[in-house]
């Protein structure tokens, strides 16, 4: 089944916890440790499961500068769950990319897993760099500074070369509380199928390349498999933190504008509707005293043009 092949992942979350965050895979500074957890689960749901295999991972960062340094796992538990941790210092500017190999015999699979760790102000370098494994994504996209909605593109390859028709499965990270709620409003709208919504399913073209919307913030996880007949499939999967949609200072999004529109012509309808009302009162005070009411209609006229010439102005806005 296309769906349970796909929905246990390789999880390297470098927040030292499961509250992670998009921001934990941003060092702010050098001289940060950061303290990375490997979990294997279902991501969407948030269902964790022992590490499946007796021996570690195999855990290596590529820094910016081109060097690789292996890492050494540590065996931990998160939620009752056999996982492993290791903890990195980022100490260059750039990208740093924490690369994992898991092995999941009972799953059929050997999972290639990326992330990428960046430090300094537009030191932007590393991020698209291979690691040689043997099924990998190579981002087209730069994987930080990303926000809800924008389309991540990128090449899948199997022993470097492009690995066409193959699938792609996409999955977004929850915490277990929004994950056990989301999964059972999931159940209840979808009865016929709830995992459509757990994992979305895309396909590389004749030369390995895909593209998928990532449409809401948070981490994503993103796997492109090559099956091997009478062995272990093979699958690169690349994790992509996302933002909340950010809008500069002092903008605000179209339906943010139409609502201060809206507003503020409500609020000149308001305004004319007091001045007509005080302007009639004084007609009638003026009429009862024996003045000719003929200079105040001139006035009365003059002042909703200008009323009326305000609210054509708010409603251009």
């Amino acid at each position: 089944m296309e769906v349970a092949e796909h929905t246990h992942f390789t999880m390297v979350l470098p927040g030292g916890d499961m509250s992670v965050t998009p921001e934990d895979y941003i060092a702010k500074e050098l001289g940060v440790t950061k303290e990375i957890l490997i979990v294997w689960g279902h991501p969407y749901e948030h269902i964790l499961f022992d590490y499946p295999e007796e021996q570690p991972p195999e855990v290596h960062v590529r820094k910016p500068d081109g060097t690789v340094k292996e890492l050494t796992p540590t065996s931990t538990t998160v939620q009752g769950k056999k996982a492993y941790s290791v903890t990195y210092t980022v100490d260059q500017r750039g990208d740093h990319i924490i690369y994992v190999k898991l092995t999941a015999p009972e799953h059929g699979l050997i999972d290639y897993t990326k992330a990428v760790i960046h430090c300094g102000t537009e030191v932007w370098q590393g991020w698209n760099a291979k690691v040689g494994q043997d099924v990998e994504i190579i981002p087209y996209m730069r994987p930080y500074g990303m926000e809800e909605g924008f389309v991540f593109k990128g090449k899948a390859l199997y022993n470097g070369e492009p690995l066409t028709r193959a699938t792609v499965a996409v999955e977004k990270y929850h915490w277990k509380d929004t994950a056990t709620d989301l999964v059972e409003r999931a159940e209840e709208k979808f009865p016929y199928d709830p995992p459509i919504m757990y994992t979305r399913i895309a396909k590389t073209d004749g030369d390995g390349e895909f593209c998928y919307t990532l449409d809401e913030p948070g981490i994503w996880f993103v796997g492109a498999k090559k099956k091997i007949k009478d062995q272990l499939d093979k699958r690169g999967v690349f994790i992509v933190p996302v933002l909340e949609a950010f809008s500069p200072k002092g903008e605000t999004s179209q339906t943010g504008a139409l609502e201060i529109s809206i507003e503020n012509l409500q609020s000149a309808v308001d305004s004319l509707k007091s001045e007509v009302n005080s302007l009639k009162k004084t007609v009638e005070s003026m009429e009862s005293g024996g003045t000719s009411p003929a200079l105040v209609y001139s006035g009365i006229g003059v002042a909703i043009a200008a009323i009326l010439i305000s609210i054509f102005a708010v409603s251009r806005k």
